[in-house]
């Protein structure tokens, strides 16, 4: 059972190695502006920890531009174009998986970036995050020509940047029990996932330069899911040895 004095003891061990761990938040499927977004902007607005909105383009509204625009910690992502799966019956769910032509799925993601341009300005960065964290491999080279600079998906990255002018950074822990029954997986699951991913970075075992990565779903977040986020950015607050990263700064885009 992985506590909080677990967590504290891999930072002191980051720390007396002279390093700091870093920090970046992700939250998917935004579309519209409702009361668990407001929770989540206020969320990040409280602990003072940059957030990177993954934008549905087909479902995204003028509200939801409006929520984002202005506020210097937030930048909106990518998040597909419908969030529609499009992968055969019984395989697993993608949206821009291997089912389909390379030029059907590179004008989607387009269509997807001129939709989301229309809406958004300032805080929005060329990165995509393909639905359900699956994306052709064949495809992530073909990116830059729908204009896509990063990607993001879920696990440590084996590569920083799986095709040239595609830089990759990742998340690690999600906090939702998406094959039980949606609430939250459990403080000592999810205090685990960080910690694995802290040490693995700190012994070598993945990349040590890709920033240890919290993944929301505001939409289906129960109150035990909130309380834990909440208990987690005030317990990093404390914390010398680790701090948080903008979507932008670790992209290294500007927005």
């Amino acid at each position: 059972m992985t506590d909080w004095a677990e967590l504290a003891t891999e930072l002191a061990a980051w720390e007396r190695a002279g390093r700091r761990a870093t920090l970046w938040w992700r939250d998917d499927d935004a579309g519209a502006v409702t009361p668990a977004l407001h929770r989540l902007l206020s969320l990040a607005a409280q602990h003072a920890v940059p957030l990177a909105l993954a934008v549905i383009p087909e479902v995204a509204t003028p509200a939801l531009a409006a929520a984002v625009a202005g506020q210097p910690r937030l930048t909106a992502l990518q998040h597909g174009l419908a969030h529609r799966n499009h992968a055969a019956d019984g395989a697993k769910k993608a949206e821009f998986g291997t089912d389909r032509p390379h030029a059907v799925a590179l004008a989607e993601i387009e269509a997807g970036r001129r939709r989301l341009a229309e809406l958004f300005d300032a805080p929005l960065l060329p990165v995509f995050v393909p639905p359900w964290n699956r994306i052709d491999p064949a495809l992530v080279p073909l990116l830059p020509q729908a204009g896509i600079k990063g990607l993001s998906r879920f696990s440590a990255r084996t590569a920083q940047y799986p095709a040239t002018g595609v830089r990759e950074v990742n998340c690690h822990l999600d906090p939702v029990a998406w094959r039980g029954d949606r609430g939250f997986i459990g403080e000592s699951a999810a205090l685990a996932a960080v910690l694995q991913h802290l040490r693995d970075r700190r012994t070598g075992v993945v990349d040590a330069d890709e920033p240890t990565g919290l993944l929301t779903h505001h939409a289906v977040c129960d109150d035990a899911g909130w309380a834990f986020l909440d208990r987690l950015l005030a317990f990093l607050a404390r914390q010398n040895a680790c701090y948080w990263l903008s979507a932008a700064d670790i992209f290294r885009l500007a927005p």
